[in-house]
């Protein structure tokens, strides 16, 4: 059985809809001097920037990934981003469900898993996120919704084999100031990994990370909890210092 020691520890940043070539530049920079360790450290960008991401970190230490994928392999769907695409620029993850994008993109939780799976199939390692509102959790539906997300991704999971990462996100908390206590987060955690066992997908082995307003000062603690193997990082992860002295927390 793996342990918290043994299962992957990630700190992955989400930049959304920022950046611009200048910008990148100095703080993929930054991030490229990162030595190996024992925790994992990646990137999501926009997809204009894939090239420009692979050029500065090709060789190192941090992994990158884009912020969607499409459900389909090829065809019609103007607009869209297959997996196979991504594997062309070095892509090794993929952000599958963001809270943004169900709220946004109106993606329901099918969708995303058949994203994760188009991702999984590819070989690109897709973070599925999961996550309630504020109104959610004051309805004390907050388990339900989560536990509704992950079985959705019943079969993707199951096929991972701990291969893929979940991303808690309480959405009430992404971009607000607001964190969930450790405490709160431990316990959500908890209860996914619980529900991952029931849904027989090497919940020991699978990654689960924390993506509610992370930053240097509240890391140390939330990545102590016994279920949480690290974060999702928004806005702290446009700043190198910051984005950096949050995986040195881990």
């Amino acid at each position: 059985m793996a342990t918290k020691k043994s299962r992957n520890r990630w700190v992955i940043g989400n930049w959304k809809m920022n950046g611009s070539l200048p910008g990148n530049a100095t703080l993929l920079r930054d991030i490229a001097a990162v030595r190996s360790g024992t925790s994992k450290l990646g990137v999501c960008v926009p997809f204009p920037y894939l090239v420009q991401t692979q050029a500065a970190l090709a060789g190192g230490a941090v992994a990158w990934g884009a912020q969607d994928v499409s459900e389909h392999t090829s065809g019609a769907y103007t607009g869209q981003v297959s997996a196979a695409m991504l594997v062309e620029f070095g892509t090794t993850l993929a952000l599958v469900g963001h809270s943004e994008r169900r709220q946004y993109n109106a993606e329901t939780s099918d969708v995303v898993a058949r994203k994760a799976l188009a991702a999984l199939n590819a070989g690109v390692t897709p973070v599925i996120c999961v996550g309630e509102t504020l109104a959610e959790r004051e309805a004390g539906r907050a388990e339900t919704l989560v536990g509704d997300q992950l079985h959705a991704c019943r079969d993707v999971l199951q096929k991972a084999k701990g291969a893929a990462i979940v991303a808690y996100e309480p959405v009430w908390a992404i971009g607000t100031g607001k964190t969930a206590s450790p405490a709160e987060a431990q316990a959500m955690h908890a209860f996914i990994r619980t529900t991952l066992h029931a849904l027989d997908a090497d919940a020991e082995a699978t990654s689960i990370l924390y993506g509610g307003s992370v930053k240097a000062s509240n890391a140390r603690e939330l990545f102590a909890q016994a279920d949480i193997d690290g974060g999702l990082i928004g806005g702290a992860s446009l700043v190198a210092a910051d984005f950096l002295a949050i995986a040195a927390a881990l």
